[in-house]
Order: structure tokens, then sequence, then C-alpha cells
């Protein structure tokens, strides 16, 4: 079909919408880019057969794609470092792209930036201009794409002036290489530094969402406090990292007698279950018993009414689990069940 002859499939397009393939979508801070209420994080997808320490391959990988793109599903995250710094997240993805060239508009691309990557001299890692453009460039070419939708520094830089950082970026945006910027495992105290530093600057290089680790049992990592409430504050969109708790919220993980080898929290030596995790798990299970929902998509519907929360991106390694946690994104719970999985969660439950 030639540019001068109509896409049928285009037909009746609403002039405008808050969802896509019945997935609610919300704005990502303060920005007007909308991103879908459930994403998928990538970190798991590589090549496997290449001992690179992913989970998912190329086949397995595309066909949560495809479904994820059906079930408006389209922020994904990834990063360059993902799976041993191979790259290997960002190059299945781009395969995807290039085999599906004309949805690449459809989806929301977030990746990162900020270890060694791609060569071993100190200036192939850190926040300096020279390793921002590299990083990116390289990124771009593994992605088989043109253009970065968010781009993440993967860290804080403390060797590196702010605004060399922040006007980097800018120039990124200013010639379309990245769309969105946004900041990962920062605290406080940097965020206040990287705001106050961007402050003079335009808006190409304002902060549009922090992507912190966050989960219901633990809530923040104990030394970045207070981050969610900052972005709360600030306009700034929450981005939880494994929200599922590396999959101890599912159902899989209320008998700790059936995980053993080829289970991933087995496999990668996650602590074992304590008492006080035990029991909000167990509560939350017979909240999930009583009302007919599993606890994934409990846990995740309940932290997208939490005040400056942003998309979740849960990774998914099957079908079947990516669209249970897509289901979580058009769950509406009213006030009283709100209420009771706050006391379930709760350090001394009433």
């Amino acid at each position: 079909m030639d540019a001068l002859t109509p896409n049928p499939a285009l037909y009746n397009v609403p002039f405008r919408t808050t969802e896509f393939g019945g997935m609610p979508y919300r704005n990502l801070g303060r920005t007007g880019l909308r991103v879908s209420n459930i994403g998928l994080g990538t970190w798991k997808v590589g090549f496997p057969e290449t001992g690179d320490g992913s989970r998912v391959g190329e086949a397995a990988a595309f066909a949560i794609f495809d479904r994820a793109l059906e079930l408006g599903v389209t922020f994904w995250d990834t990063a360059n470092r993902y799976n041993l710094g191979s790259g290997n997240s960002e190059r299945v993805i781009g395969r995807w792209f290039k085999a599906n060239a004309a949805h690449r508009r459809d989806i929301v691309l977030a990746t990162k930036l900020f270890g060694g990557m791609d060569g071993t001299t100190p200036n192939h890692s850190g926040l300096s201009r020279l390793n921002i453009v590299a990083s990116v460039e390289a990124s771009l070419e593994r992605l088989q794409t043109d253009w970065i939708d968010v781009l993440y520094f993967h860290g804080f830089d403390p060797d590196t002036p702010p605004e060399e950082s922040l006007t980097a970026v800018e120039d990124l945006v200013r010639d379309g290489r990245v769309r969105y910027f946004a900041v990962s495992n920062f605290t406080r105290e940097q965020l206040e530094l990287y705001r106050a530093a961007s402050a003079s600057l335009s808006v190409r290089c304002r902060i549009a969402a922090v992507q912190n680790q966050f989960d219901v049992l633990d809530g923040e990592q104990a030394e970045r406090p207070g981050v969610l409430d900052y972005c709360a504050a600030n306009g700034i969109a929450f981005v939880p990292w494994s929200p599922l708790a590396r999959g101890l919220l599912t159902d899989r993980y209320l008998d700790a007698s059936a995980v053993g080898p080829g289970d991933r929290r087995y496999d990668e030596g996650d602590p074992q279950i304590d008492g006080r995790t035990a029991d909000k798990l167990n509560r939350l299970a017979a909240l999930s018993r009583e009302w007919g929902v599993p606890i994934n998509q409990l846990v995740m519907a309940y932290m997208l009414t939490l005040p400056g929360m942003g998309p979740l991106i849960p990774s998914s390694s099957t079908v079947a689990q990516l669209e249970s946690n897509a289901a979580a994104g058009k769950i509406a719970l009213e006030p009283e069940r709100l209420a009771r999985i706050r006391e379930a969660l709760a350090e001394t439950p009433q």
C-alpha cells in the first residue's frame, strides 16, 4: 500500500483516547506523554544460549511483544547493560522493531545508560557528554530505531557536573534522538541537585520519571527513602522496578516447598522468606481468595493508586504471565478494598 492509498485499518480513528487495547493510560509525570498503566520490563530478555544470563530467548520474547501490543502494554523498559552488559535485551527488541516497523510508533521505549558498556576504558561509563552521546548511538544501533522515547540515567555520577550531563541530554532531545529524560536509582538529594541544575536550562532536560526499587512488602530501598513522596510533590512519575518483589508477590511463592531448581528466585539465590514477609503474603493471599483476584493483580492495582506512582513495569517470562500482569492495569479498587489492602500490609495489622 503506497503513501497515497488510505489504510482501511486506520479508518474511524478516535479524535482522542485515554486507552489502547483496553488498557488505561496515564501521563508520565507532568509531560504530555501517555503510557500504559502496565508496561513490560525486559531485563530477562536476551539470548540464553550465549550464556548472557537471560531467561527469555528471541522466539519467546517475540510472542510476548506481539501479545503486549494487542493488550495495550506499550511502555517497554530495557537498559544497555541488561544481561551481563551484553546489550542483548536491546538487540532482541531491535529485531522485533525491524520485523514490525509499522508498530514502532505504537511503542514507548525506555532504555538506560551509565554503567560500563561497549568498551572498558574509564570513558565507557559515567555521565560525561562523551559517554552519554556514544551510549545513545550504540543503543540506537542495537535497537534498530532512530529515537529513544525515554532515556534514563541508570545511576548518579558524582564525578560529572550535572550541567554537563543535562546539556548533553538537551542536545539529544533537540536533534530528535531522545524524546524524554528520566533517572534511575537516585536519592531525593540527587534529584534536588539535578532540579536545581536544570532550572537554567530548557524543559528538554527536566526529569519526567524516576525508576527506583519499590514493592508493597518493603516499600522503597532504605538507602533511597522518600523518593515516592518527592515525585508526588514535584509532578514526576515514580516507575518502580521489581514491583512484584522479584516474583515474590505472585501465587507461586505461597508454598515455599514447591520452589526448587529452575525457579528464578531459587537459582539466583534470593533470601528465604522471613516471618514478617510471610505474614504479609498470607494476609494478601486471604484477600486474593476472597475477591478472586490473583496476588500480582491485587498489589499492582493497589500500587497504581499511590500518589506519584507512574506506570508499572513487571517482567514476563511467558505470554500467560504478561496477560495476568496486564489485567491489573484495568482494575479499579473501591475505597473499602484499598483500606483492607493497607491493613494487610501494615506492620501491625488491626
